[in-house]
């Protein structure tokens, strides 16, 4: 990896840090908190747009499994950002096929893209909310298909997936 490599890789490592303690801060009831995790998203999506403009998908092979990881983290936050998912998306799309990136987190990406555009999600891997005490998935394509789709990339059951949320 070259010094300007490992520096990408250690700047987007940093990103998902942040995003991670600020997500935790933003989950909270204080404004102030999530309008800084709005800026803070924002931001590491500008930034990520430069990182695949400079270098296609930033894939394990090119920054390491953590790096790689972490550009997926900051794309699946990039909600106000269309441009950058769906440019993520498309790049991750050809990084899947070519070996290079992960199924799952393409899937992830995927439905969170196609519920930010209003549609109907394909793996339920976005939760909408809960009811009855348990949390339900966004529209979610050919429902009765849904576990099926998410064996295909490695996800679990959506039964199985929910069980590890906290109900409030």
């Amino acid at each position: 990896m070259t010094p300007e490599v490992a520096a990408v890789a250690r700047e987007l490592v940093d990103m998902a840090a942040t995003d991670h303690l600020a997500t935790v801060q933003a989950n909270s009831d204080n404004h102030t908190e999530q309008l800084a995790w709005r800026r803070m998203t924002a931001q590491h999506a500008d930034r990520l747009t430069e990182i695949m403009g400079e270098c296609g998908w930033p894939t394990a092979e090119l920054v390491g499994e953590d790096a790689a990881r972490a550009a997926w983290l900051i794309a699946q936050h990039a909600d106000r950002q269309l441009d950058v998912q769906r440019r993520a998306l498309r790049l991750m799309e050809q990084a899947v096929a070519a070996g290079s990136a992960s199924a799952r987190d393409l899937a992830f990406l995927r439905d969170r893209t196609r519920v930010n555009e209003g549609g109907e999600q394909i793996y339920g891997t976005q939760i909408a909310g809960v009811r009855d005490g348990s949390p339900i998935p966004w529209p979610c394509e050919d429902l009765e298909r849904m576990d099926e789709r998410r064996a295909e990339v490695g996800i679990p059951p959506f039964d199985e997936y929910v069980a590890q949320f906290p109900v409030a």
